[in-house]
């Protein structure tokens, strides 16, 4: 019914612009000169130049100036690099001037519960919907910032528009113009370097071709659309916040792709993430048809569902619609610039972008306003059924276990709370479900207006519907591509390493809501005879040691576990004495424990019950980390940036980086650890063979050489770092033997697995696997596997090594047996067969140092939080275990 009254009303409204023709159109409406244009404000016309970062706040803010009583600014925060981030509030008068009840009334139509019928009616009634658009979170994503500016000059300045003032009556519309200002600014610098006398369209001039790492990313060289959830970076963070504070109805994340594409819009492609409901479908439809209304209207070509599935939670759109919001993804073909000669020999301009994004988000503004009492009765139902859903739930409450890594759980239930998902914190030695938390457990409740969230991010699996993985099978065994957009699996309590228990019923009554910023660790504040130890249980107490060392503080870790009194302290465990430390070494080791909520435990004595003592060649000197981080062409920019936020802003280690051309070059003395991230094909080229001798002195005279991923190409290649290779697939059939000359004998073929193998190259690599989160068993007597018996990684692509030999160095973490491999996720069955025991992390000593290989990177999107202890270990106890 729903679609039928949308096409009645599709044919009215095309009935009504056919009367007044195109005066909705960007380029031909009647504006006021009272709301200035761009060009008055910063200097040029909309699509002649890129519109800076400071030029974008700068228009936002004249707006604003100039209709105050319809448009207000907000700040949102500021990036890492202390550009500030906002959005423009745009309304109606009585609209703007009750903007606080406004979010009111949305919290409570948002809340779940408590809400009757009439009275949910009643503030349907009398409240606008709100219409969220974000643009450019990729920041060489160009067009859709400008196209903001020329939708809030829209609906400011058109006079006598049906369609404006609809919009302006019915809903509030929130634009955030420019969601990654660092990237843009870096995009735009480089563009505006690289021009000469005129913009070129020729894809290959240096205008369209960016350097590394490209303004796709923030500071951290971040893919912010990946980041909703995991709330890496402090743009993610303040987004997140401002979006919780309004409750929108419908979300739009502007996006471009491709030159030689058109423009997508929504319906998504498939497959949908399974707590994504029909209903939020089908509103994506009647978005959809409105989209293509305008774009028939002014001959613009678009494609759907295809592509830009709504699968993975992170995204700009899934996250919003996960909270009940209709969340979509607009891509529009880049221009990369002003203009950009298409391979059809057509050409795109600025301009163009700019108007399709204009077009698209204007007429979801309009959906949502012929339609505001549909999407705020639907959005409230949604959170409502959210809750029943969740109360019906067999295992309706996560239970977050506090006796392990405890500052990881603390700090997960921390990215929950700044997520607007209520936890509960229950005291020391309560029992649920038949165990006893000794330090208390932390309780996340499904039955929550966001508990489909919950539900996604909480459970072991998300599980792809099965119609989607039949036809993906289908597809590989025609020998096609796979359909998925990006991994299948992100269960943060296997990504952060915590153990969380399901459970159907928990009495709270002696519970307390945890809050932003309040966590818990035991510090009794003794004074310790002897010392002070440091449990090796989790990164938040590497943070902690990372600090101390960095105050000038002597530490030595140990090799083996110990025993004082009640309490076995594991392999890893920091013991700072107070002998050749200052007297104020424990002072300072509380305020940092405190600062870190970290865990310190007093020593009275250096006597252990089992175990090596302190004086044991078990215990090694530590020394303060001095982590140099190849940068620059041939790295990932992503593994780098990635690199560098976990090692400084998780760890608290200050990252040097230095391009890979100069590292043949660089004093490497200065370091005891040089991490190589993720590489790509220029790398070896980049780095040349002065880099790579290089590497292998350092690594002779002592250094810690680490690789994540394909570094490992080269560590395994000529340099001969690590004494391994990667595996082709695995063919079950032999193919027929042939002669190198002359006709090919005949041959009979059987069946299809015959030519299959036929035509197989001997030397193809298994096949590619978007993402899936698997296990990896640890050696329980090396140095690096300190704080683990077992890790959970995220394995991607199709790299499979063989393991080390002995007699060459050590398989510290390998991949756990086939049938215990897979955690999370989707993964091809002869993937899972061939990957069984193969090596996740190897470590070869070479001279007086050690080459460590990840052959997948721990630190991918800063959210892998359960190995995080592991790179530390690579960095603190490394130094401390070469000679």
């Amino acid at each position: 019914m729903m679609i039928a009254r949308l096409l009645l009303w599709v044919l009215t409204s095309l009935c009504a612009l056919a009367a007044t023709a195109s005066a909705q159109m960007l380029v031909e409406t009647e504006y006021d000169p009272a709301l200035p244009t761009l060009k008055a404000v910063v200097g040029h016309d909309m699509g002649d130049r890129i519109t800076s970062p400071d030029a974008t706040v700068a228009y936002m803010m004249a707006l604003a100036d100039a209709a105050p009583d319809r448009m207000q600014i907000k700040s949102y925060g500021q990036t890492w690099q202390g550009r500030p981030l906002i959005y423009g509030i745009i309304s109606s008068p009585e609209n703007m001037a009750r903007l606080e009840e406004i979010q009111t009334n949305l919290a409570k139509l948002g809340a779940g519960r408590g809400l009757s019928a009439a009275a949910r009616d009643k503030l349907v009634a009398e409240t606008p919907a709100v219409t969220w658009l974000g643009h450019s979170i990729h920041g060489n994503e160009i067009s859709p910032a400008d196209a903001a500016l020329g939708l809030a000059h829209h609906l400011l300045a058109a006079k006598g528009d049906a369609v404006v003032d609809e919009i302006l009556k019915e809903t509030v519309v929130i634009i955030d113009p420019l969601q990654n200002p660092d990237g843009r600014a870096r995009f735009v610098h480089a563009f505006e370097a690289s021009m000469g006398l005129a913009p070129l369209s020729d894809r290959y001039t240096a205008e369209h071709d960016e350097p590394w790492p490209s303004g796709r990313f923030n500071q951290y060289l971040f893919d912010m659309n990946r980041d909703w959830f995991a709330l890496t970076q402090v743009e993610t963070k303040g987004r997140v916040t401002a979006m919780l504070d309004w409750h929108p109805v419908v979300v739009v994340d502007a996006h471009e792709m491709g030159g030689d594409r058109t423009y997508f819009f929504p319906p998504a492609a498939d497959p949908f993430n399974p707590y994504i409901t029909q209903d939020q479908r089908d509103k994506q439809t009647l978005i959809g048809i409105n989209h293509a209304r305008w774009f028939d209207q002014k001959g613009y070509a678009y494609f759907t569902r295809e592509v830009y599935d709504a699968f993975y939670p992170g995204f700009g759109d899934s996250w919003p619609t996960l909270n009940g919001a209709i969340a979509m993804t607009y891509e529009q073909a880049s221009a990369r610039g002003l203009r950009f000669t298409r391979r059809d020999g057509s050409e795109l301009t600025y301009r163009d972008g700019i108007d399709r994004h204009f077009t698209a988000t204007l007429s979801t503004a309009e959906v949502v306003a012929k339609n505001k009492a549909l999407f705020l009765k639907d959005y409230a139902a949604y959170r409502a059924s959210a809750v029943s859903e969740g109360e019906k739930a067999a295992d309706r409450y996560f239970v977050i276990s506090l006796d392990a890594r405890t500052g990881q759980a603390e700090a997960l239930g921390q990215r929950l709370v700044a997520q607007g998902i209520k936890v509960d914190r229950l005291p020391a030695a309560a029992s649920i479900c038949g165990t006893t938390y000794q330090k208390g457990a932390l309780v996340v409740d499904q039955a929550q207006p966001n508990g489909r969230l919950i539900g996604t991010l909480m459970s072991q699996d998300t599980p792809l519907p099965e119609d989607f993985i039949a036809e993906q099978e289908s597809r590989r065994a025609r020998g096609l591509d796979h359909q998925l957009y990006d991994v299948t699996a992100w269960s943060l309590p296997l990504m952060d390493g915590v153990t969380v228990t399901p459970c159907r019923e928990v009495v709270l009554a002696d519970a307390t809501p945890v809050t932003l910023g309040a966590t818990e660790r035991v510090n009794a504040i003794e004074k310790g005879a002897f010392g002070f130890a440091v449990p090796w249980t989790d990164a938040i107490q590497a943070k902690l040691v990372v600090a101390a060392l960095d105050q000038g503080l002597k530490a030595k870790t140990a090799a083996q576990p110990f025993t004082m009194g009640p309490r076995t302290f594991p392999r890893g465990t920091v013991i700072f004495p107070r002998a050749g430390n200052p007297d104020s070494a424990a002072d300072t080791l509380y305020r940092l424990a405190s600062d870190a909520g970290a865990e310190l435990v007093a020593l009275e004595t250096s006597w252990v019950e089992a175990g090596p003592n302190f004086g044991s060649t078990h215990f090694r000197t530590l020394k303060a980390p001095k982590v140099a981080l190849a940068w620059g062409h041939g790295v990932s920019p992503t593994d780098a940036g990635a690199a560098r936020y976990v090692l400084e802003r998780q760890l608290g280690v200050v990252v040097s980086p230095i391009r890979v051309r100069t590292l043949s070059a660089a004093d490497l003395d200065l370091y005891n650890v040089l991490i190589v991230p993720g590489t790509g094909r220029g790398f070896a080229r980049q780095l040349g063979s002065g880099g790579e001798a290089a590497l292998k002195s350092f690594v002779k005279r002592g250094g810690v050489l680490v690789g994540f991923g394909s570094a490992l190409d080269l560590f395994t290649g000529d340099m001969g770092l690590l004494a391994t290779r990667t595996e082709a697939a695995v063919t079950e059939a032999e193919a027929p033997k042939d002669e190198e000359e002359g006709p090919a004998p005949g041959l009979a073929l059987k069946d299809e697995a015959a030519l299959n193998a036929l035509v197989m190259d001997p030397e193809q690599a298994p096949e590619t696997v978007p993402g899936v989160l698997v296990r990896a068993v640890a050696d329980p007597d090396h140095w690096l596997s300190a704080g683990y018996d077992e890790a959970v990684g995220l394995y991607t692509g199709n790299t499979i090594y063989r393991p080390l030999n002995k007699a060459d160095g050590t398989n510290v973490f390998r991949y756990a047996d086939a049938d215990q491999l897979l955690a999370s996720g989707y993964l091809w069955e002869e993937n899972r067969a061939q990957m069984a025991f193969k090596p996740f992390v190897m470590e070869q000593a070479h001279g007086q140092g050690s080459v460590i290989g990840f052959t997948e990177s721990p630190v991918t999107r800063g959210y892998l939080n359960g190995l995080t202890l592991l790179v530390a270990n690579a960095v603190l106890l490394g130094p401390a275990n070469t000679y």
